[in-house]
């Protein structure tokens, strides 16, 4: 590992003046702290209060997500990575992430001016200038949700789609439905096509005919299904999959548009385990993710990789949640 004089003799300078350059000092120029800090990161340099056993700083990078009370997706995930940290005396910073934070420095940079031991990203997409810069990093670094290949300080962590999707189909199918469509997310996100994959192949292992008229990607917001509800029902849906709770709360409003009921005509299942899916009207029939224990699994991959444990995923288990948004098919 690189040592601060390593740094000096390769640029020419004082070691002095690279301890001003990593410690933040006021009397350099702004372009030599700056070449200080990237000599720094490109050569693998730690500081001694990153590579501390007893005290860690981490933080918690979030963009896309909304996490600010308990009814919020990123709440209890940001909770339950706290309550870990915290038995551990780990200091944890919540960063919102922004378009200019990162283009205006590199993630390596970021994280070394800053004393950060690693982090943990939460409603980023693959496109994203720091994810991408994740390929090469040596900063152990955690994503919810998404995966980069053939990197040991990178891991992700996730909730298994693949049986949480067999668990509505199978359910649905023990009611007679045969016409199931699905409300799938966003395109382009790693998730969604997880769960496009995982509903195929629970269709198909079920002896479920697959009819594309019967499969859309919108958004994780209510408002998608008045897009695609109708072509469902027109298709002879009598049961709709969602991909989240809010794409669920959404589709019932629709179908109740159209002057059906919920779940006397459409049954209808969720994704998330959200605090509103127990509240609408009927209450609504869910995969849950347990987002308390996807914090915790996220801390615990990170203190892996902050270890040298290179673990690629962590993925918990999906349960069903039967509420009274399902009932059995009365098409024969």
């Amino acid at each position: 590992m690189a040592t601060i004089k390593d740094i000096a003799n390769k640029l020419g300078i004082a070691v002095s003046t690279v301890s001003k350059g990593l410690n933040g000092a006021s009397d350099i120029s702004d372009d030599m702290r700056q070449l200080v800090l990237d000599t720094a990161v490109e050569m693998g340099y730690a500081s001694k209060k990153m590579r501390t056993t007893t005290t860690r700083k981490v933080c918690i990078f979030i963009e896309n997500m909304d996490y600010e009370n308990i009814d919020q997706f990123g709440y209890d995930i940001i909770v339950g990575f706290k309550l870990s940290a915290a038995r551990r005396h780990w200091e944890v910073t919540v960063v919102p992430s922004s378009l200019t934070l990162q283009t205006e420095e590199k993630y390596d940079t970021y994280m070394l001016k800053n004393g950060y031991s690693g982090a943990f990203f939460l409603g980023f997409t693959l496109h994203d200038d720091w994810v991408m810069q994740l390929n090469k990093t040596t900063v152990p670094s955690v994503l919810l949700d998404n995966y980069i290949e053939r990197n040991n300080h990178v891991g992700y962590v996730g909730t298994d789609s693949d049986e949480g999707i067999d668990l509505a189909v199978d359910h649905l199918k023990e009611l007679g439905h045969k016409k199931i469509a699905f409300l799938n997310g966003s395109k382009n996100s790693m998730v969604s096509d997880q769960r496009y994959s995982a509903y195929v192949n629970s269709m198909k292992k079920h002896g479920l005919s697959l009819d594309e008229n019967l499969i859309e990607f919108g958004y994780y917001v209510p408002d998608c299904a008045k897009y695609h509800v109708p072509s469902f029902l027109k298709s002879g849906a009598t049961a709709i999959i969602c991909a989240s709770d809010l794409i669920a709360s959404g589709v019932i409003a629709e179908v109740k548009k159209h002057g059906l009921t919920v779940p006397d005509d459409i049954s209808v299942i969720g994704f998330d385990d959200l605090p509103i899916a127990a509240q609408l009207s009927p209450p609504l029939t869910t995969i849950r993710q347990d987002r308390i224990d996807l914090g915790k699994s996220a801390f615990l991959l990170l203190d892996g990789l902050i270890h040298n444990v290179s673990i690629s995923k962590l993925l918990q288990r999906a349960k069903f949640i039967k509420r009274q948004s399902t009932a059995p098919c009365k098409i024969k």
